[in-house]
Parts: C-alpha cells; structure tokens; sequence
C-alpha cells in the first residue's frame, strides 16, 4: 500500500492512486533525477554553462496476488516486469487507518514481505531446477569442469529457495557469478525495503517497522522509512521556496528534508553502480557506470 503514491512523489508521473487494492493494472514508467550535493559543489566551484544531474527510470509495478509463480492474476506479466529491471524497491504498509482498506483485511508488512518473497523464490526455484536438469547432462557428456561449479552454484541455489530464502543471501565470488549471470535470479536481485509509515512514525519508525527490521537481519537487503503520504503532500507544493518552509516547521517532529532524495540514492547502492562526476564540455556532469568497469561505457538504471 503507497508503491503508487510514492512513485508520483519520485516521478511527478501522476499514476493513479486510489484507496483499494490493486489499482495499478499496467506498469507506469518514470524517469528521476538523482540528487547530489557534490554536484551542486562541483557547480559552484567552475561556473559550469550546465548542470547534467543523472536518471533513474523507476517503474510502478501491479500488486501481486498468492499463485502469481503459477501465473494466477497479473503473475506472469507481473514477475516478466521485475525481471527486466536493476533492483527492487518494495513497499509494505507499515501505518494504521481504518479508512484504507487492505486486501487482506489486517496489517502486517511481514505476512506481505512474505506473500511476495514466495511468488518469487518459487519462481526461481522453477528457474533453477530448469537449468539443473541441463547442466547435469552436459557434466554427463563431456565433463566440463564449468558445468561441474555451475551444477554447484545451482544446487545451492535450490537449498536456499527451498528453504525459503532468497538467492542474493548465497554469497558468490566474482568468478562464479559470472557463471551463472544468465539466470536472471528474481531474488538475487538487490532490495530496497521501503516502510511505509504515518506522519507521526517518520523518524524512529514503529512496531510495524520493528518487525520488518528483524525479518531482513540476515536478507542482505536495506531498509528505509518513508510516510508517503506526507511525501506526496511535499510533492504538490509548487515552489522549492514553499518545500523548504514545510521543512522548517514542525512536520514530524523536526524533519528538514524530504525522505523522496534519500530515497533515490539508497535505491541506486545495492545496485553496484557508482556515480561518476566530471567537467566536460563546459558542464559538470553525473553519470553511473558498474563497478568494476572501466567507466567507458554508460548504464541505464532501472527500478
């Protein structure tokens, strides 16, 4: 509850959000800008012409029902849309109010986290045993000894989903991963869990965020808290002069910043992309670029 409420804070695309489930059908593309303060230090100390921020495309993905591994409801085209971006931001509710329903009548963002987490291993682990099957007659046939680790890494993987864990909990060196890199895992996939929290709860969190906290410990996944509704109110003030009065009231207890730029640069972390700022053509730029690569070639980033 909030994933399309927050996106038009990030985005300004205007997706619909409504009070019941499943209002997002087809997927709602936007396109952000990353806030960086270096780059605005950058700025002032060269008198660019130009100040070139960088993007992230975000995408608002439909809800997810029990079943989706097997293509109930929007599964199939649900689990095709994960597939094709860089990491995962997923919004759980995390906030009391009797007025927004809840599809499943009560809130409890670890039965939620857990709906999904399943729809998703499940999938994986369909993946996995596919190329099981395969790897294991090549290993048969002519011994390769890639074959052989690959068999390894994905009998691992098997263990884990079955277990019901996720695949970025398996820790690979680089090599190995690289084996394996075709698999397109859906839960090797970085996450961002994002608590969504009421006004009151958008500093130290709640019991709701406490849970979610302690289920993630050991998911190698991060957390942050957001109430984006407040958010969204932020978002529909017309100036930056109007933004910062809001901030320096008394809104949730002190808060001078919105949680919406935060977001955009934890979201980009797990994702191993790092922003690279430079002066060329009589402007300071920022773009990403994968590390470990030599920076000569630009990515796209997509959530």
């Amino acid at each position: 509850m909030g994933k399309s409420t927050l996106f038009n804070c990030l985005s300004n695309a205007r997706a619909q959000a409504a009070n019941f489930p499943f209002c997002t059908i087809e997927p709602n593309l936007g396109v952000i800008t990353v806030p960086d303060e270096r780059l605005n230090k950058l700025a002032a100390i060269d008198k660019p012409a130009r100040i070139i921020p960088t993007t992230v495309e975000i995408v608002d993905i439909a809800g997810l029902v029990k079943g989706a591994s097997k293509g109930e409801g929007l599964g199939n085209k649900f689990l095709a849309n994960i597939r094709e971006t860089d990491a995962i931001i997923h919004v759980l509710r995390c906030f009391d109010n009797d007025n927004i329903t809840h599809v499943d009548g009560t809130i409890n963002p670890l039965r939620d986290k857990e709906v999904i987490d399943m729809e998703l291993q499940l999938k994986d682990l369909e993946t996995v045993e596919n190329r099981i099957a395969k790897v294991e007659k090549q290993t048969k046939t002519n011994g390769d000894k890639n074959a052989k680790r690959v068999l390894d890494i994905l009998l691992n993987y098997k263990k884990l989903l079955q277990e019901g864990k996720s695949a970025r909990v398996l820790e690979l060196e680089k090599e190995d991963r690289k084996l394996v890199s075709d698999l397109l895992l859906l839960t090797d996939k970085p996450v961002l869990y994002v608590c969504n929290v009421d006004e009151g709860s958008a500093i130290k969190g709640n019991k709701y965020v406490d849970v979610v906290r302690s289920a993630i410990e050991e998911e190698n996944a991060q957390m942050l808290i957001v109430a984006a509704a407040t958010e969204a109110d932020i978002a529909e003030l017309e100036t930056f002069e109007e933004r910062q009065m809001f901030f320096t009231g008394n809104w949730a207890g002190g808060v001078r910043r919105c949680k919406a730029h935060p977001l955009c640069l934890q979201a980009t972390r797990p994702t191993n992309l790092l922003h690279h700022r430079t002066r060329r053509n009589k402007g300071v730029d920022l773009y990403p670029w994968h590390q470990g690569s030599t920076g000569s070639r630009h990515y796209s980033h997509r959530l």
